[in-house]
């Protein structure tokens, strides 16, 4: 009885000390982008303001990735606790928890940051597409009224729901990736996995991003608490239809917009 009260009590605090850690990176990481929005740099934190700058090459990518990185770090960490409450109560007898937890973090991140070289490509060739296609340049509202609407749309799909599914419920997740005996490279494959059900779950609500541009706080902690509340809250799920049916709505607003 004794060896279980003190198993579960450090679990809490394996548990509350991961929680604290999340909450922290991800807190700093809403501080530094609102001091690089108020800086003289905070036009590279917007996705026109980037395009113009003058970088190219090397210095555009790691500025852009810099960013793409701090806004995953606020938006996306606090939606990752239903994998983590959970891991940590595997590993909290673990003298390498730390190390263990950190990799699990990091696999998730990475997997985002692959996705977000796809989005970079994407988007250069899109505004080379621009460059050739005038109508797209003479209705600005345009590309912006497609990638709302489409993240609209992707809310209502099969591919959402299963992914939704997956994140909300990680158990089989850590039983089918977790072994213990490679332990840092299996937290860091375990957390990928995760990160790529959350890109097939979340990839459309941030690319909206890439549409109100890298520095909209506004918009960075409404999408940042929507996808928190889909996959950690019981009731999360229900929120997902009626996002949809708002990103729709104002998909036509921005379009009637721009026609007018």
């Amino acid at each position: 009885m004794t060896a279980t009260l003190t198993l579960d009590t450090r679990r809490r605090r394996v548990r509350a000390a991961a929680g604290l850690a999340i909450g922290s990176l991800a807190a700093a990481a809403w501080l530094t982008i609102w001091l690089w929005q108020s800086s003289a740099y905070g036009r590279y934190l917007d996705h026109d303001g980037l395009a113009d700058s003058g970088l190219d090459g090397g210095p555009l990518v790691a500025v852009f990735l810099a960013g793409w990185i701090l806004m995953l770090s606020a938006m996306m960490l606090p939606t990752t606790w239903s994998l983590v409450s959970l891991f940590t109560g595997v590993v909290a007898r673990r003298p390498d928890r730390i190390a263990v937890l950190s990799s699990l973090v990091a696999g998730y991140l990475a997997a985002w940051t692959a996705a977000a070289a796809v989005a970079f490509i994407g988007d250069a060739a899109l505004h080379g597409l621009a460059a050739r296609v005038t109508w797209i340049g003479d209705h600005p509202w345009a590309v912006p009224a497609a990638v709302v609407a489409l993240a609209g749309a992707y809310q209502f799909s099969a591919l959402k729901n299963r992914c939704l599914d997956k994140c909300r419920s990680p158990r089989m997740m850590i039983f089918a990736s977790w072994r213990g005996i490679r332990p840092v490279a299996e937290a860091f494959s375990l957390g990928a996995r995760h990160g790529r059900f959350c890109i097939g779950c979340c990839w459309a609500l941030m690319a909206l991003m890439f549409a109100v541009g890298l520095g909209s706080l506004g918009w960075m902690l409404a999408l940042g608490a929507v996808m928190a509340i889909e996959k950690n809250l019981a009731w999360g799920a229900r929120l997902t239809a009626p996002v949809g049916a708002v990103l729709l709505l104002a998909a036509a607003a921005v379009a009637g917009a721009g026609m007018t």
